[in-house]
């Protein structure tokens, strides 16, 4: 047999399918995540999730041929904890803000982030509390506060919606989630 050069992609094989992704959505159908075929299936097989959108082309074993999964629905409901909120990322942070700045609306390569009340005046880094700057406003506002300079907010900061995290975790949004995704062309241009 002939031996593979690591990073090669066949068509057909299985490393070319690992990329694949699965929306998973909680059973009130709200997206939750998106996962590999892999575990949407085993999620499927073992009965705590139902397929609602299936590739056209089946998962084959030496003896079985299963349905490919695209979008799956938990069968029981899964209580996504609200106080718990994800851990601050430049790339979530700039997708959120559409990579421009929220108080100039300039959109550039010195974007930087911002703590709209300082650390130093007892701000933390939450996400709304944190916020996209370029580069020139971030040194005008400095370690003051709104009210102490000129500068105001385009949009109030908050945290980001599933629908962005999902949109951020996939190369490309297929059709058939869009359906599934409330908000997902607002998702789509931020994270652009």
């Amino acid at each position: 047999m002939q031996q593979r050069r690591l990073g090669e992609r066949w068509s057909g094989c299985y490393i070319a399918r690992a990329v694949e992704r699965v929306l998973v959505l909680n059973a009130s159908y709200e997206p939750l995540n998106v996962c590999s075929v892999r575990r949407a299936h085993v999620l499927v097989w073992k009965g705590k999730a139902e397929v609602l959108e299936s590739h056209g082309q089946p998962l084959r074993t030496s003896s079985s041929t299963f349905t490919r999964p695209h979008v799956i629905r938990l069968v029981t409901y899964v209580r996504v904890p609200r106080g718990v909120t994800k851990r601050i990322s430049r790339r979530v942070l700039f997708a959120r803000d559409g990579w421009k700045c929220v108080y100039c609306g300039t959109a550039g390569n010195r974007l930087t982030l911002d703590h709209v009340v300082p650390r130093s005046r007892g701000g933390t880094s939450v996400w709304e509390n944190v916020v996209t700057s370029c580069a020139p406003c971030n040194h005008r506002k400095g370690d003051r506060l709104l009210e102490e300079t000129s500068m105001t907010l385009r949009t109030p900061p908050r945290p980001p919606t599933p629908v962005l995290f999902i949109r951020l975790a996939t190369d490309h949004v297929p059709d058939t989630w869009r359906r599934y995704l409330p908000g997902i062309e607002n998702a789509a241009a931020a994270a652009a």
